[in-house]
């Protein structure tokens, strides 16, 4: 420990800079670069400072975002301790987040979420559609901790909330242009404004598009490239001084190559014979060369779209309802190559059409002592897929070399009804007390077909149906919490909370005896803390220490077993409720400012996930256990410390010069990530301990509306995994996703 945070603290301070991403702060002018600057959010559904808020968050302001040069939501990773924010596996458009050891990865449709993401309230069904570009937006919250009160269903490792910007009486207008390596351009704009009296629009705009990555040798085709384009209208009517309607409609595309990865063992068949040996490359050099199957369209195709109106009313000065109605959809074509290479070991297109409509009603009462919230909420989502998964050369010459196809159909409908309150009491002028409760139903109605199909080998041609009854789940979490004011400028609190991730059927099962069905997990947390700020609030100090019981969590888990109809061997990939995890942790949020223009801060986090159960009979020589396995995403450390420096020149203009310095410890990129029935790692599914370097200088002229900034990113060029697919069952394919190059980027921008 001292060691590590020996060495962070030399790089922080040998790279001078930063801005304070990670606690918010946003200095814009020069009597305010003295001072650490607080933040309003509505992590508890009402607003409320940032350091008044008895459960641990990080928030960041829109300028703060803007002035990081921060383009999409990955681009948080390393700000916020004891979170892991990277592009999902295989995907260009699915999110992979995990916050304290708790997460879901798999892109597949039947699966849910474990950290909720929100755009202005709105839930968000899937992790696909959640690669957000950062466009017109007021703050974005990261809440850690179950959140299962207030927010429902699976939010059991947290919540990610985006706020758009409402528009206003006031005129405002922003737009930049960028270019950097890879051939990267951006621009983006947004104009807001009064149309009447008491109506204001608000319309944003923004494409990105950069060359890929990843490279084929034999075509020449880029992967791991990106091209999205995303647009949103917001109309804010004031029709009384008691009565505000919001309504907002946005619409995003990406059209890009696939996300390519790289194989990190032998490829064999069915029957365990090597068909591949790729070239030996444990250190891959960006821009790698990476063969890729010949013959597919090899793309990701996304469409999302939506809109919400929200309206809420002011029945007193202490009572307002609020009714916030969202539909919205996505559309997706993924092919997907698993085994990275330029043989149909497997291949597939996931075809996904998902619609989505939710209601909720919110009663929040503000008094002198009492607040509270309580609300109604109403889920229906339709998911409708087809799957094809190209698999010609895994049975091998011992089948003739018959080429295989699999196909799937299935249709989820899901429908989720809650009844949630929350109330906060000021038993003293310096202690208040917190509760909340929520009851949540859950239908889950799951149809399937599965087809196989074996071009010379017809007689085993077979179709398989699932039907099952439908999945009913209720669950019922609470919270409770204690914070007392120990000055205007330092709180401690305690919480314990609950939550739950819904259970649901497993979209993998290749046969008809092999279960679908998987129950709820849940998780019950608690926290204590110190939100502190002194030095007249030019330094801040926050604390966080927590305990997780984690309860039947949902584990994808691979192996082999015997097709009935035709004897061949058949990969089986279940979700088992296969235990219980520990995690124990603390988390550290620091800012100074020591002198005017100069910002340092400093972001801690400690993770410590061990799993007590973990139920997997294959594993005899352990007595059918692998509690011996590390957690997946679960580093024991992830660092970060920068800063920044802003020197004003003559004339009002000025320059700053900013940095960061980013640690992440070793830490397993699959669940599955032992040898089957041994102790021994499997390399290719861990990644070491790395450092990133980050660094910006941005131009500002005097009245702060014009800047012209350079940014770059890993300068040190670090090659690292942010993921991986553990799928031995399948033609022993293990493959492992990296992280982003050296890059650099010139941005322009102008604000009115």
């Amino acid at each position: 420990m001292n060691r590590l945070v020996k060495t962070a603290l030399l790089a922080g301070a040998a790279f001078g800079a930063m801005t304070s991403a990670a606690q918010a702060q946003d200095v814009t002018t020069q009597e305010a670069a003295a001072q650490v600057e607080d933040i309003i959010v509505t992590a508890r559904r009402t607003e409320e400072s940032a350091q008044k808020t008895p459960l641990a968050l990080t928030a960041f302001s829109g300028e703060t975002l803007e002035r990081t040069g921060a383009q999409q939501v990955t681009d948080l990773q390393g700000a916020v301790p004891n979170l892991n924010l990277v592009q999902g596996r295989g995907s260009s458009n699915a999110t992979n987040i995990y916050i304290r050891g708790v997460g879901q990865p798999d892109a597949l449709q039947t699966f849910d979420p474990a950290v909720g993401v929100y755009v202005d309230d709105v839930y968000y069904s899937r992790i696909r559609g959640t690669q957000f570009d950062l466009l017109d937006l007021e703050r974005v919250e990261i809440l850690r901790g179950p959140q299962g009160t207030l927010y429902g269903k699976n939010t059991i490792g947290g919540a990610m909330k985006l706020v758009s910007r409402r528009p206003d009486q006031e005129f405002r207008a922003r737009a930049s242009a960028a270019y950097g390596d890879y051939d990267l351009v951006e621009v983006q704009g947004a104009v807001s404004g009064p149309v009447t009296d008491n109506l204001a629009l608000g319309l944003s705009a923004l494409h990105s598009e950069r060359g890929g990555y990843v490279t084929d040798p034999a075509t020449g085709a880029e992967y791991n490239d990106k091209n999205s384009t995303a647009v949103r209208a917001s109309l804010a009517w004031d029709p009384a001084s008691n009565f505000r309607i919001d309504l907002n409609a946005d619409y995003a595309k990406d059209d890009a190559g696939m996300t390519v990865g790289q194989a990190q063992n032998d490829l064999t068949d069915l029957l365990k014979t090597t068909v591949l040996r790729p070239v030996p490359n444990p250190v891959p050099e960006y821009n790698f060369k990476t063969r890729t199957t010949p013959g597919l369209p090899n793309e990701t195709r996304l469409e999302t779209w939506g809109t919400a109106l929200r309206a809420t009313w002011d029945l007193s000065d202490a009572l307002s309802l609020k009714s916030i109605t969202a539909y919205r959809g996505l559309n997706t074509d993924d092919y997907i190559d698993f085994d990275a290479t330029e043989l149909e070991i497997a291949d597939a297109l996931v075809a996904v059409d998902q619609t989505q409509f939710s209601q909720e009603l919110q009663l929040t009462y503000t008094g002198d002592r009492l607040n509270a919230v309580a609300g109604l909420y109403y889920l229906k989502e339709d998911v409708d897929s087809h799957q094809e998964s190209y698999n010609d050369a895994l049975l091998g010459p011992a089948f003739g070399n018959s080429g295989f196809l699999r196909t799937i159909d299935d249709t989820l409908e899901t429908t989720s009804k809650a009844v949630y309150g929350n109330l906060s009491y000021d038993v003293t002028d310096k202690l208040r007390l917190s509760a909340g409760v929520r009851y949540t139903e859950e239908e889950k109605d799951y149809w399937r077909t599965t087809s196989t199909f074996y071009s010379l080998l017809p007689a085993f041609n077979a179709t398989y149906v699932f039907a099952p009854d439908v999945g009913k789940y209720d669950d019922t979490s609470i919270m409770l919490s204690a914070d007392y004011l120990l000055s205007d400028d330092a709180m401690v609190y305690a919480r314990y909370s609950q939550g739950f991730k819904s259970g649901g059927f497993n979209g993998r099962a290749n046969s008809p005896t092999e279960a679908t069905e998987y129950q709820p997990e849940t998780a019950d947390s608690f926290e204590v803390g110190a939100k502190t700020s002194f030095w007249d609030r030019r330094a801040r100090l926050n604390l966080a220490a927590f305990m997780t019981k984690y309860e039947d969590f949902q584990a994808r888990v691979a192996g082999l077993d015997t097709d009935p109809v035709t004897g061949l061997p058949a990969p089986v990939l279940s979700v088992l409720n296969a235990g219980q995890l520990d995690i124990f942790g603390f988390e550290l949020e620091g800012v100074l400012v020591p002198i005017r223009g100069l910002t340092l801060d400093a972001q801690v986090g400690f993770l410590e996930a061990d799993y007590k159960e973990f139920k997997d009979d294959r594993f005899t020589n352990f007595g059918g256990s692998r509690a011996f396995q590390d957690p997946a995403f679960s580093p024991k450390w992830t660092l970060r410390f920068g800063g920044q420096y802003e020197w004003f020149l003559s004339g009002g203009s000025s320059v700053t010069v900013g940095g960061a310095a980013k640690f992440r410890s070793k830490m397993a990129l699959a669940v599955d990530n032992t040898y089957e029935n041994t102790a021994t790692e499997i390399p290719g599914m861990y990644q070491d301990d790395y450092w990133l370097y980050d660094a910006r200088v941005v131009w500002s002229d005097a009245s702060d509306r014009y800047s012209v900034g350079l940014y770059g990113q890993n300068l040190s060029d670090e090659v690292y995994k942010t993921d991986a697919q553990e799928f031995s069952s399948i033609g022993n394919i293990r493959t492992a996703y990296y992280g982003a190059p050296r890059t650099w980027m010139i941005k322009v921008s102008a604000k009115y």
